[in-house]
Parts: structure tokens; C-alpha cells; sequence
């Protein structure tokens, strides 16, 4: 009731407040109008003037049993929304979305006019409306390989001079391959072969493109010539619905190749990615090596998935891996380490964790996955609903909002929090009779027998797989736990306290007790006499080579500092070995700031350490601009406000998932606190020299050193936040007597 309380009334404020626009902007109360508002890059590429959330809303409004809102809503549609405008969209964004939610409001509105009781008035708008969409979206096809491009123009489609699109080379996996559910289903309603012929093309190369030897995908590939640009492989962001499109693409279109392709992938997933209960990111011609040390949130639509596959054991730990991250930071951060804390803060009111919470659900009977997703609902109303709807939320750490409520917040997220608590035989159709898009859409599994495959659409490639109890059926409860309803329990005792939130773990000392590492493939332990118990704990021992963190430190070493101000930094896994060698130089501040791009101060910057701000792209991409500038050295700083060494973990920085071999910069990273201290001293006297160096390694460090070096930057620099978020420094005497363990002489010789 509550879910759809809240629907309701956030359906209302987009009509009063955004319509005919796009999206609501929750905290403005206006709509979201391309070109209106400042220009946010990618993410505008969702928007096309199309009255997006109307359209993406609609079948939500029929599971709600919002039916006089539902034909009110198609009948705006039909009006109102026009597919002609000269807007560059996403391929892949406006396929789910828009496509996908003209064929669900379609198959609603179709439905209900069969009944008899409404929608009588309706002749097919909807799906005539789905069928110019496509037509739109297919000059995007038009490359050698057969991978569309990932951007369109609505009118003057890729390569006319005046459709501004057209010059990309590269296009993701999931945006290549999250095309066949709706292009196949608008083939088969419509008659017409040629949109379920592309999107079976562009599913055959991702197949034949695939690594043979470990049976993954990388992330990014070439359209032109189908080589793989970014050959990190994994379940979540870039890849995450091609998986999904190809198990589902076997119940709606009922094609085995589907299923075979799926099985195939699926095993190597388990074998490579799944490392129970993580997913993690693997190189996809050498899979046994990890390449982040960090998950995405959009890997949790996976448990669903696998709900569906069949798989419920590895299902239930991941989600409760993720409900434990849930627990801890208020909502899945947008992306996670494997430690559990946060990476990028943001949480853009994404709906895949509700998603595999119903799956989940549906499969067990579980009440406690009813509990969950009250969580859920109790989250949202408590830390992202505003006067104007739900706005996203900037940092889960500050609880900061953004001015944002993406479509797929009324498309999926209420629509699967509706469906969890809600009887089949309160909802105004039979759940069971469709399959859900990526975006929630609903499309009958019936089309299968019903319009069969259009002329050439038969893909008959066999593939050799081994099969197991779920090949070919959908899971059974029956089957998966026969008289044993605690099976589910069973398995989340184990992960009940991952993040350490709930109780303090204790180790007890009655028996042999092993403190194993939650990232290793395997664990097994033999014993002659005894036995040994195996306990889960919060703090997770690490592994020497991969998961110690050894602090690092920026020492200022020029007058009137000499080596009195140390601020301890965050090491980086690739760039030059500082255990090795130390490294040393004058700063200088990176333009831009977040180092994002080419450097407009490189002749400045040249032969000195630069200062750039986390933020916008990876350490990876930032470091190779600031290297091929000149720089010797980066210091990355934190551009979350207040975060400092004390309060927040220490964290390795990582790579992109390519290879790093060609960075060669020593890197450190600052958290914010610590960071407002360096750029203050540079401020200041303009002139600061600095090494980099592991902390046990730091000039002078002895016994007195901390209170020393805390004493000494109380002298000179405040605490006093400015307004442009800076630390001001103090005009406190700056004269103090250098540290006696350390030789002046010996800085002005290093430099």
C-alpha cells in the first residue's frame, strides 16, 4: 500500500509539475528539458524530448491496477509525444526505456481492450508509435560488424551531415547487446523481420567475439571491426544485461541458442567471476587475475538472474552480501570495495537489489525477504523522499541529494516493491505470463507460439554444453529444498554479520579456531586429530600481496616546514614502487582540476608533482594525462568534504581494468582533510616541496615525531572551513626551529 501510495502521488507531482518533459527534478519541482538545464554529458543521452518517464511509467500503472491513470496516460502519449526530433540519444537507454515502454503499454492497453471493459478507443497507437522508434533506432546498425553505434539522431539518424553523431568508434557490451528482447517482440507484433534480424546479428558477434579459452566478454568493443577495447570482464556496469538478454531471450523467443549461449557464459562466470559472495571484475584472457578490488552496484541484479537460472545457493549470499552493504551505508553505494566500503558514493535510486529481493522472494516464501524489502521502502521514505518526488542521492556518506529521479525509479523500482508484497490474485493480470525487460517492461512469454519467428530469424548454431537439473526448467521449490523451508536461512547465517554491522564478532578460544580470507578462491583445511572450526569475522584477515594497505606519506620538506608537516596517504597498485624507491619534488595544481583531460598548465606543471582531484574518471586515466603533461608525480586528493586518515580506512587505488604497465608516476592519494592542509601550504608560500614515501620510511620519524608534526601545523594552518570548501591558513609565526633529526642542508642538496 505504501509502495503504491508513494507511486501515486510521485506519478501526480510529474504531472503537475514536469509534463510534457522528460524526468522531474525532485528538489527544483520542474521538469528536466534537454538543452534547459546544464548539460550533465552521457547521462543526457537518456533524454529525447519524448516525454520519457510518461512512457516508461505506463505498465507500472497496470501492475498497480491504476487503470483509469493508465488509459489517461496512453491517451497523452498518443497526443502529445512526438519521435522526430533532431536529438542525439543513447541507442541503448532510449531501446529499454522508451521501446520497451511503448511494447508494454501496448501489450497492457491490448489486454484490456480483449477484457472488454475499457480501452475500446485504443487501435494500436501505441505499437505504431513502437514501430516508427524502431525504425529510428536502426540507421544506429548500419556498421560493417553489425554492433550498432551507441548514439542516434531521432532525425537525421547516424551518418547525415547534420545528426551529429556518427564519429564513435566504441560501444559497450550490454548496449550491443541488450536489444533483442524489445526489437524481437516489435518484430513479432509488427510483422516486420528486420528489427529482430539486427539484434540477432549483433548478439552473434558478441558470441564469436567472445574469448574462447575462458568463455567471457570484455566490457567495451570496437564496432567497426568487433576488437575489444576494454577487456575487463565481469556482471556488472557495461556487460551486466547481456547475460540477462540472453536467458531471457530463450523464454520469450523460446530459440535454444539462447540458452546454450547462456549456459556457456554462465559456467564460466561461476568458475571465474563468482567468488561466493562476491562478483568481482576479471581480466577475460586471464581470468584468474582480479582487476579491481571494487563492485558496481549494478552487479545485484545478478541474484535475480540466478533465481531464474535456477542457482538459488549462490543467489542467497550474494544477496545478503548486498543487504549487508544495504545495512551499513543506508542504500547500495554506486560502487563498493571488497572490504564493503564505499568507492563511489553515489546511490541514482537504482532498483536491480529490489529486483533480486522479489526474485528471491517468489523462489523461497521467505517472510524474510518481505522484511528486506521494507527495509527498502523505509530507506527511501527516510533519506531520499523530498517534496517533489525521490531525489538520488550524491554521497550515501552525507546523505546529500542530487536533483535527479531517473525513469527507471517509477518504472522498476516501485513496480518490483509492489509485486513483493502483493498477491497474485490482487494483481489485475497473471504475473506469471510475462517476462520483465531490463527496465521492468512486461512483454508475453506467449509470443512465442503465438507470432511465430519471422522469416530467417531461426538461429540454429548448436553449442556443445554440459547440462545439469536446470538447463532447460525454471527453478522449483520443490526441487530446491524439498521439506527443508530453512534452507535460505541456512545459507545467510553465514554472511549475517559480513560488514561487522548488527554485533562485535568474537573469536572463541575453546577450540582451533581459522581466520580466513573472505577474497580467496577456496579454503580447505585438513586436520589428523582435531577439528577445526572455520568462523566468518568481521575484520577479514588479508593477504600480504593483495589486501594490506601500507600507508604512505606526503612529507613537506621545504622551508619553514622541513619534514615537520607529514600527512599519511593512500598507496596505488600500479605506478612507481615508493617501497622501493622514494620520490620527491615541488607541486604544483593540476588545470583541470580532476585531470580528466589534456592539461592546460603542462608547460607549468612539467618536471613537478601534481595535485588533481578524485573525482569524474578514473586514477588510471587521470595519471596517464598528467604523465604524458610532464609531471613527475601525482598527489590525487579526496573530493568527499571532511574525509580524513582517522575516521576513514586507508584504500589502495586501482587501475582501470586495462593494462597499467605504462604508468610509471609514483601516485598517493589524500583524503580531504589532509589534503586541505597541502593545498593551504601551497597557497601560501606558493613553493612547497614534498616526498613520497611509505610512512615507516618518513625523514625524522622517531617517538616525538606525531606530536611534533601536530604541534607544528596547529602553528600554521587553521581548521576554519571556507566557503569554497578550502582550509584557510593561519597567519601564525611560521619561524619554529627546525626538527634537529633532520639536516636542512640535506633538502636543499636533494633539490
Amino acid at each position: 500500500l505504501e509502495a503504491s501510495v508513494s507511486f501515486c502521488l510521485t506519478v501526480f507531482l510529474l504531472q503537475k509539475y514536469a509534463y510534457p518533459a522528460d524526468e522531474l527534478m525532485p528538489l527544483s519541482c520542474r521538469g528536466r528539458v534537454r538543452g534547459q538545464e546544464p548539460n550533465r554529458g552521457d547521462i543526457d543521452d537518456s533524454l529525447g524530448k519524448f516525454s520519457l518517464t510518461l512512457i516508461d511509467t505506463l505498465d507500472t500503472l497496470v501492475v498497480l491496477n491504476k487503470l483509469d491513470e493508465f488509459e489517461d496516460a496512453v491517451r497523452k502519449a498518443v497526443k502529445d509525444v512526438r519521435l522526430d526530433n533532431d536529438v542525439v540519444v543513447s541507442v541503448f537507454e532510449t531501446n529499454i526505456r522508451v521501446l520497451g515502454g511503448l511494447l508494454g503499454g501496448h501489450v497492457m492497453a491490448d489486454l484490456l481492450r480483449q477484457r472488454g471493459d475499457r480501452m475500446q478507443w485504443y487501435q494500436d497507437e501505441l505499437l505504431h508509435m513502437a514501430k516508427e522508434l524502431g525504425h529510428r533506432l536502426l540507421p544506429a546498425f548500419n556498421t560493417t560488424s553489425g554492433l550498432p553505434y551507441p548514439k542516434v539522431n531521432l532525425r537525421y539518424g547516424v551518418l547525415n551531415p547534420l545528426s551529429r553523431t556518427g564519429t564513435e568508434s566504441d560501444t559497450c557490451t550490454a548496449c550491443a547487446g541488450t536489444m533483442i528482447l524489445e526489437f524481437a517482440a516489435l518484430s513479432r507484433l509488427s510483422g516486420e523481420s528486420v528489427f529482430e534480424e539486427h539484434a540477432r546479428k549483433a548478439l552473434d558477434v558478441l558470441w564469436e567475439r567472445r574469448q574462447r579459452g575462458s568463455d567471457l566478454v570484455g566490457t567495451v568493443i570496437n564496432i567497426h571491426n568487433g576488437e575489444w577495447v576494454r577487456r575487463d570482464s565481469g556482471v556488472g556496469a557495461g556487460i551486466d544485461s547481456y547475460y540477462e538478454y540472453l536467458m531471457k531471450a530463450y523464454i520469450l523467443l523460446g530459440d535454444n541458442v539462447f540458452l546454450e549461449r547462456f549456459n556457456v557464459h554462465y559456467s564460466a562466470i561461476m568458475k571465474y567471476i563468482s567468488q561466493p559472495p562476491l562478483l568481482l571484475n576479471v581480466h577475460m584472457h586471464n581470468p584468474t587475475v582480479s582487476v579491481r578490488s571494487w563492485m558496481d552496484s549494478l552487479l545485484a541484479f545478478f541474484p535475480g538472474l540466478q533465481v531464474l537460472r535456477g542457482d538459488l545457493k549462490p543467489a542467497i549470499e550474494t544477496h545478503e552480501m548486498l543487504y549487508q552493504v544495504t545495512k551499513q551505508h543506508k542504500f547500495l553505494p554506486e560502487a563498493f570495495t571488497t572490504e564493503f566500503r564505499v568507492h563511489w558514493g553515489q546511490h541514482l535510486l537504482r532498483p536491480e537489489f529490489a529486483e533480486s529481493t522479489y526474485y528471491l522472494y517468489k523462489a523461497t516464501g521467505d517472510p524474510y525477504y518481505l522484511r528486506v524489502g521494507q527495509s527498502i521502502v523505509e530507506k527511501l521514505n527516510a533519506y531520499a523522499r523530498v517534496p517533489c518526488g525521490f531525489a538520488a542521492v550524491q554521497d550515501v556518506r552525507t546523505g546529500t541529494h542530487e536533483d535527479r529521479m531517473d525513469s527507471f525509479f517509477l518504472a522498476e523500482m516501485f513496480k518490483y516493491l509492489y509485486l513483493l508484497f502483493s498477491e497474485k490474485n490482487e494483481l489485475p493480470i497473471d504475473i506469471d505470463d510475462y517476462i520483465f525487460t531490463t527496465e521492468a517492461h512486461l512483454l508475453p512469454v506467449s509470443l512465442s507460439t503465438t507470432q511465430p519467428p519471422c522469416q530467417g530469424n531461426n538461429t540454429t548454431v548448436p553449442v556443445s554444453h554440459e547440462e545439469d537439473l536446470f538447463t532447460h526448467s525454471c527453478p522449483s521449490t520443490e526441487t530446491l529444498f524439498p521439506n527443508n523451508p530453512s534452507f535460505a536461512k541456512t545459507i545467510r547465517d553465514s554472511y549475517k554479520y559480513l560488514t561487522g554491522v548488527g554485533r562485535k564478532i568474537r573469536i572463541s578460544s575453546d577450540r582451533p579456531v581459522v581466520v580466513f580470507n573472505l577474497f580467496s578462491t577456496f579454503l580447505s583445511l585438513q586436520e589428523h586429530k582435531g577439528v577445526y572450526r572455520v568462523k566468518l569475522v568481521a575484520e577479514v584477515s588479508q593477504t600480504p600481496e593483495e589486501e594490506v594497505v601500507v600507508p604512505h606519506v606526503v612529507q613537506l620538506i621545504s622551508p619553514p616546514f622541513l619534514g615537520r608537516t607529514v600527512l599519511t596517504a593512500g598507496p596505488a597498485k600500479f605506478g612507481m614502487d615508493l617501497m622501493k624507491q622514494e620520490h620527491g619534488g615541488s607541486i604544483v595544481k593540476a588545470s583541470p582540476y580532476t585531470a580528466c583531460g589534456p592539461i592546460d598548465n603542462a608547460v607549468e606543471l612539467k618536471g613537478h608533482i601534481a595535485l588533481a582531484l578524485r573525482g569524474d574518471c578514473m586514477f588510471a586515466a587521470k595519471a596517464r594525462w598528467l604523465q604524458e603533461a610532464g609531471a613527475i608525480g601525482v598527489i590525487f586528493i579526496d573530493h568527499h568534504e571532511g574525509s580524513n586518515s582517522e575516521e576513514t580506512p586507508l584504500f589502495q587505488m586501482v587501475g582501470d581494468g586495462d593494462s597499467t604497465e605504462d604508468i610509471t608516476l609514483p601516485l598517493v592519494f589524500l583524503f580531504s582533510r589532509e589534503g586541505a592542509v597541502l593545498t593551504a601550504a601551497l597557497e601560501k608560500h606558493h613553493n612547497v616541496d614534498v616526498l613520497l614515501l611509505p610512512k615507516e620510511r618518513q625523514l625524522g620519524h622517531g617517538e616525538d615525531q606525531e606530536a611534533d608534526d601536530f604541534q607544528f601545523q596547529q602553528q600554521h594552518f587553521c581548521s576554519k572551513a571556507t566557503e569554497d570548501d578550502r582550509t584557510e591558513p593561519c597567519s601564525a609565526d611560521s619561524s619554529a626551529t627546525p626538527n634537529s633529526n633532520i639536516s636542512q642542508h640535506w633538502f636543499f642538496d636533494t633539490f
